[in-house]
């Protein structure tokens, strides 16, 4: 393990119904509200519709921000950040999942600086912007989505749309002040939008198993608990749509999986998003589906400098016997036939992407994720030449 310094200031109230709630917590924080969600939010026209009325119960004034795309564009964030100038909003209430809350955030903090939001979000490394938030509006996640921790964490990713670069901001500030996380949302899903949230918050913690500093067997057993737990449940939730226990239990999982608590002291490196970033952002393919298809491709690159990780992984998932090569090699492709199984592309062309699309995805990593000798950060370091490689693969 490294040296570590943990904070987690997020107040979270977990619980089936608990989204009624959200009046009396709104409340305290002035009388003017912004609800931020979807362009597109029919499936969730009765949870915002509900919401409203509470909080116009509650004397409050509401105000709406329903442009929010699946891939959020700073254009998107721009337009919640001049309402809450304008009309003075005291508290935002996100409600949705990832792109949803990450947007409210960069709201947040975008309503106090007087510049470019853009410029708070990470750079290149060739173009280095270095703009710390502040102060941010009060915010509240209601997550509709167990996928992306966002309700837990202190990240806002966004694309910028006229560059199309897909980047992040990670502070402090950004963390929300409460998420009341109600799991009976959830159960509204349609189905492929559950089964890529669980991939991608499997994502998070496999990014963390694979690429952090070695010697690290309780983190591991943690993560590798976490992964075990939602590879049982996803199934079972298609399967039973409705059931809230198994909600509940997918919610949670998802919430712990980058909220920091799994990656204390452990220096992951998050590669794999920097490539699906990127795939999201050029093709608006669903963010969860981009690491279905790159994780499988990514872990075969790698796979002969990390046998034994590999092994381990095959053991402790799978229950695989054999030599650590053998076992490693199996693993992954379990792991990609468990993606394609739940109903989740693994491959490329599943999306419409072709041999010709790899070099200029390849280009746009390398531009806005890759340190200054051109590498991400991952165990092994990878840089331009093998991320065209991984994407071949994953064709």
């Amino acid at each position: 393990m490294v040296s570590f310094e943990y904070y987690n200031p997020v107040r979270v109230i977990f619980g089936c119904g608990e989204s009624s709630r959200i009046g009396e917590i709104a409340h305290d924080f002035g009388k003017k509200a912004l609800i931020v969600t979807y362009e597109q939010h029919a499936f969730l026209k009765h949870i915002l519709e509900r919401t409203e009325e509470i909080l116009l119960n509650k004397d409050m004034v509401v105000f709406n921000c329903f442009n929010i795309t699946a891939n959020p564009m700073i254009s998107q964030i721009n337009t919640g950040i001049e309402i809450c100038r304008q009309e003075n909003i005291d508290v935002i209430i996100g409600i949705g999942g990832g792109s949803v809350m990450d947007a409210s955030k960069a709201i947040g903090i975008g309503t106090f600086y007087s510049g470019d939001v853009w410029d708070m979000f990470m750079s290149r490394h060739d173009c280095i912007r270095d703009v710390k938030p502040q102060k941010s509006l009060p915010t509240i996640m209601i997550p509709t989505l167990p996928a992306t921790s966002s309700e837990m964490n202190n990240i806002a990713v966004a694309t910028n749309d006229s560059t199309c670069e897909k980047s992040y901001i990670c502070h402090n500030i950004v963390y929300p002040d409460i998420s009341i996380i109600d799991p009976e949302i959830t159960c509204l899903l349609p189905k492929y939008q559950s089964a890529c949230g669980a991939v991608d918050a499997i994502s998070h913690l496999l990014e963390a198993y694979f690429n952090c500093v070695p010697d690290t067997p309780l983190q591991d057993r943690l993560q590798e608990g976490t992964i075990l737990t939602i590879m049982e449940l996803i199934p079972k939730i298609l399967n039973d749509p409705y059931n809230k226990t198994l909600r509940a239990n997918m919610q949670w999982a998802s919430t712990i999986s980058w909220n920091g608590w799994l990656q204390a002291g452990i220096n992951p490196g998050s590669p794999m998003h920097q490539i699906g970033h990127v795939i999201s952002a050029r093709f608006g393919v669903t963010h969860g589906a981009t690491l279905g298809i790159i994780m499988p491709s990514f872990f075969r690159y790698v796979l002969n400098h990390r046998v034994e990780r590999f092994a381990q992984f095959g053991r402790r998932i799978f229950n695989l016997n054999g030599s650590d090569v053998d076992i490693a090699k199996k693993a992954i492709d379990m792991f990609e036939s468990f993606i394609a199984s739940v109903g989740v592309q693994t491959r490329l062309s599943q999306v419409g992407i072709i041999e010709s699309d790899i070099k200029a995805i390849a280009e746009d990593v390398e531009r806005v994720s890759c340190d200054e000798k051109g590498h991400l950060p991952s165990v092994p370091p990878v840089g331009k030449k093998d991320i065209e490689n991984i994407l071949r693969l994953a064709l």
